[in-house]
């Protein structure tokens, strides 16, 4: 079946140009010169996609595109004059798919035309499957939840997903903002082109304006070939900047230039290359405060800040999280190649469901990535999770006094562990404080764990202390150093290590396992016995404190 398109524009040369492309496209097209027959040619007439002027003789281009838009899901594209970007914003809000700049260049409005039929095909697919479109299975399977905030969600996603405008997404850190944006890019018409995602905070500055439009060979001391950035690699295809609150402002002028003008020139060229990309910002700041503060230019946050989709924190979903848990588990199972599935108890569940996650769905998977690590079968029980006990049938409790608890109570569980495993290895290790701590290993510090004391850093025991020199020690300097440590019952009272929690448990884990792996001969096996674990579990830790067995020899 033959495509056709409507073409509204006052200038009769244009019309044709744009005719002409069309129908060597293989698309039948009618042209109306003024706004009141562009109405009645699509009162009367079926059309697959529509490209409007926005200043047309008798009325605006905008009134269209929102009639359009509101009674159907007809692509709708529109031309705009060189400089009129504040009307193609305006446009894209009420709508419309995409925009071309005029003087209007042939190859952008093809590759508009080719998007625009790519959304047609997509249409006419979800038509044809009505219970359950490739789109939304895919929406499904990779935006996990079914709670009453997704499906709003998950609704808007495919409307993006159809559309060219920039989108920005706000939310918390840990609530899948990239997720969301590499499902825009999937969903979309770009999906055959490339999802460069970019984190802005981690570009040094001086090499920024080089990560991002490229530079040439000889340009600079130290570029010796010629290098792609970061939009050229995008090209065709969809630029995510995460983080875009931390671009410095001397880097937000040319990134602005280059969304305006689809246009970039790499360090050391002299001449400016066409690049047709989407682009999609995140950040989990208030990035209009930072305009009102000066921090970040507003000309660019109105370019970026298109479209706002505001992701929901974990604690607005807790429906979701049993699903989610089973969802992370199959990964982990996956991913670490485990015999068998692990699982949660039904305890276990209801008290995720009741926790205050801080670091939303993030905190969730380290959750469950300890948890499966300390578990000694593949049932996941509520000791195994590390969280503070709370009485789940009371009221809620602050969350301020949540952290506390939480603190406390891992301290005392650490405690615990260590008291058993001194009485395993005591004669190896009189000399060294250790600690076989089930909190999590990884470099992901949320709030509830970064309680910070006046102890100071010299109170941790040197780790390059040797274990078998008890009698060449000074006992004066040993009655000193014992009285400078600060043990974990004394910090369960108040105090925590200058260094942090993480920090000063890693070393005390870390110490208890090169002890016991010392004692056995480095033989893991042996060792998991005498520390109470299991032989994954030890492996898992070994690795995650970095232990080798370069260390035996040492």
């Amino acid at each position: 079946m033959t495509t056709t398109a409507l073409v509204v524009d006052d200038e009769v040369d244009l019309c044709r140009l744009m005719q002409i492309t069309l129908t060597k496209m293989g698309i039948k097209s009618d042209v109306a010169y003024t706004l009141s027959q562009a109405r009645s040619f699509w009162k009367d007439n079926d059309y697959d996609f529509c490209l409007t002027d926005l200043n047309l003789p008798d009325g605006s281009g905008l009134e269209l595109v929102k009639e359009i838009s509101d009674s159907s899901s007809t692509p709708i594209a529109v031309i705009t004059a060189h400089g009129s970007m504040d009307l193609a914003i305006e446009a894209l809000k009420l709508g419309a798919f995409d925009f071309v700049n005029k003087p209007l260049e042939l190859p952008r409005l093809r590759q508009l035309v080719e998007n625009a039929l790519k959304v047609i095909h997509q249409d006419n697919v979800a038509s044809a499957t009505p219970e359950s479109s490739p789109e939304q299975k895919m929406l499904d399977s990779r935006l996990i939840g079914n709670s009453a905030v997704m499906h709003p969600l998950k609704k808007t996603i495919l409307k993006l997903a159809r559309s060219q405008a920039p989108v920005f997404l706000s939310g918390a850190s840990g609530t899948g903002k990239e997720v969301v944006a590499r499902l825009i890019h999937d969903l979309s018409p770009r999906r055959d082109g490339s999802f460069v995602p970019v984190n802005c905070g981690a570009i040094p500055s001086e090499l920024m304006e080089s990560e991002f439009f490229g530079h040439k060979k000889g340009s600079f001391t130290g570029a010796v070939a010629d290098k792609q950035g970061l939009f050229q690699q995008a090209n065709g295809g969809t630029l995510f900047l995460d983080e875009v609150a931390d671009l410095p402002l001397a880097m937000q002028v040319k990134l602005l230039r280059a969304i305006q003008e689809k246009t970039v020139r790499a360090i050391g060229d002299t001449k400016e290359v066409p690049v047709d990309i989407r682009i999609l910002s995140a950040t989990h700041k208030d990035l209009s405060q930072l305009v009102q503060g000066g921090a970040f230019r507003q000309d660019l946050y109105y370019r970026i800040n298109v479209i706002e989709l505001k992701l929901p924190t974990l604690n607005a979903r807790r429906d979701d999280i049993p699903v989610l848990a089973e969802h992370f588990l199959a990964m982990i199972t996956n991913e670490w190649q485990l015999e068998t599935p692990p699982s949660l108890t039904n305890e276990a569940c209801e008290r995720l469901q009741h926790h205050n996650f801080a670091g939303n769905v993030r905190e969730l998977r380290n959750i469950l990535e300890r948890a499966v690590t300390l578990a000694e079968s593949s049932q996941i029980d509520v000791n195994h999770l590390g969280l503070t006990d709370i009485d789940i049938s009371h009221a809620q409790i602050p969350e301020t006094e949540l952290k506390n608890r939480a603190v406390v109570s891992t301290l005392e569980a650490s405690e615990k562990t260590i008291q058993q495993a001194n009485e395993a290895i005591a004669p190896q290790i009189q000399q060294v404080p250790t600690n076989l701590h089930p909190y999590r290993t990884s470099t992901q510090h949320f709030p509830a764990m970064r309680q910070r004391s006046s102890v100071n850093q010299a109170e941790i025991l040197n780790p390059t202390t040797s274990y078998n020199d008890e009698e060449s020690i000074n006992p004066d300097s040993t009655q000193q150093e014992g009285n400078e440590k600060v043990n974990l019952s004394e910090l369960s009272e108040g105090q925590l290590p200058a260094q942090g929690l993480e920090t000063y448990l890693q070393e005390q884990e870390k110490q208890l396992i090169i002890t016991a792996l010392k004692k056995t001969g480095w033989n893991k096996t042996q060792a998991a016995e005498l520390l109470g674990t299991t032989f994954r579990s030890l492996r898992y830790r070994m690795k995650k404190l970095e232990i080798s067995e370069d260390e035996s020899e040492s």
